[in-house]
């Protein structure tokens, strides 16, 4: 059954938010995607067309009512050659680079899985060791549900959460499933016990953001000096619903951070010298790209007011890599400036006042997919200085 509902009236900066939210009204949708100014939507649902579009309509409220008051900002644009005009997954698949287990969730194989480990080694050396005093630490994929509470992870981003848990800790329990599972000939999620009656409420989930972990590392410290500049990468998960199959949407990723905690300045500061550094590496590298000012995609009532006091008060920039055969750009890292909200919430003090942080984020990911949705696999096609210091990084690794 297909649901068409208009857009009238909606700014159209807004129609993939509405897009991307409209994914998740339902569990029986099968595709969603926008043509001329509606959104249409295909599902098996037993909702109503009517039920549906009230749905579809009540996100279209949260993100037009009200005075967003957004500010148009563009830091910088660099035009770069995009060579390659292909469709790149399509290649990637096509060549077994990459294996598509569902959306959003790849496995990767060379030459990809080598860029990804030279872009992360890149920008460890030419941005996060420009930065004094820095240090590297490591980080779980799992994170605690009470720390996701303290970020306002759960009330800001709910959509997103992979919760974990386990079966519980009865023989009888355990005993069962197991001869379940043996029975039915195999795994088959429709034939499962009641999980509610054999798994206990979930206390971890996955981590959605590498800095959380740093933030909850620092709990009830205090720091000295100016501040601490922290580098980690680390698998993150967000569950994102049909939006895996938009490019660059996956699953399960790999997001290096550099992470700013210490004294307003000392973060300001250092997080002006990473727009700087990441503007000279989109230039070295020649990349078709731009920055601009963004706001989180909140998944709440009160989207306009978070959203809009992120972009009046510039607390988010993105920079964004264009994808030619797609005509469109994503967003492959990130800077941003949260103030004392996660010094207020984990008690991290600079004296007797909590600290303020800031954070540079790096898909990994998604730079290796842009990159070769711009010059392809021929390595003959792509910038000098990239295909130099790629192979002298190889010869390293060797």
């Amino acid at each position: 059954m297909e649901c068409v509902v208009s857009l009238e009236g909606l700014a159209e900066s807004q129609h993939g938010q509405v897009k991307y939210a409209a994914a998740f009204i339902d569990e029986h949708i099968q595709d969603i995607w926008l043509e001329n100014g509606s959104l249409h939507i295909v599902h098996q649902s037993q909702k109503t067309d009517q039920e549906i579009r009230e749905r579809v309509q009540r996100l279209i409220n949260r993100f037009s009512g009200g005075d967003f008051g957004f500010k148009e900002n563009l830091l910088f644009e660099h035009h770069g050659p995009k060579p390659y005009e292909g469709d790149i997954i399509a290649e990637l698949v096509n060549k077994k680079i990459i294996k598509v287990l569902e959306p959003g969730l790849f496995i990767f194989r060379e030459p990809f899985s080598s860029l990804m480990r030279f872009f992360d080694y890149s920008f460890v050396t030419k941005i996060a060791g420009k930065f004094e005093g820095l240090t590297e630490e490591s980080y779980p994929a799992v994170i605690h549900c009470d720390t996701l509470n303290k970020t306002n992870h759960f009330t800001s981003f709910p959509e997103h959460i992979h919760f974990l848990t386990h079966l519980r800790e009865d023989l009888d329990v355990i005993e069962t499933f197991s001869q379940t599972i043996r029975d039915a000939g195999g795994w088959k999620q429709d034939d499962l016990l009641d999980l509610q009656e054999t798994m206990p409420k979930p206390k971890f989930a996955m981590n959605p953001s590498t800095c959380y972990h740093c933030y909850e590392g620092l709990q009830n410290e205090t720091l000295e000096g100016d501040g601490l500049v922290v580098t980690a990468i680390s698998k993150c998960h967000r569950f994102e619903s049909k939006n895996h199959g938009d490019f660059g949407r996956l699953l399960d990723f790999s997001m290096r951070e550099i992470i700013f905690v210490g004294k307003p300045e000392f973060v300001k500061e250092n997080r002006l010298k990473s727009i700087e550094y990441l503007k000279e590496l989109a230039a070295e590298w020649n990349v078709d790209s731009m920055m601009e000012i963004a706001n989180d995609p909140f998944f709440t009532n009160d989207f306009q007011v978070k959203a809009s006091f992120q972009r009046n008060q510039e607390m988010k920039y993105e920079l964004r890599l264009t994808i030619p055969y797609v005509n469109k750009s994503i967003a492959c890292s990130s800077v941003n400036f949260h103030s004392n909200t996660f010094g207020n919430a984990f008690n991290i003090k600079m004296g007797k006042r909590n600290a303020v942080t800031g954070c540079v984020g790096f898909g990994i990911e998604r730079w290796t997919f842009a990159f070769l949705s711009q010059f392809g696999l021929d390595e003959a096609q792509w910038p000098a200085a990239f295909r130099e210091q790629y192979h002298a990084w190889q010869q390293k690794s060797l």
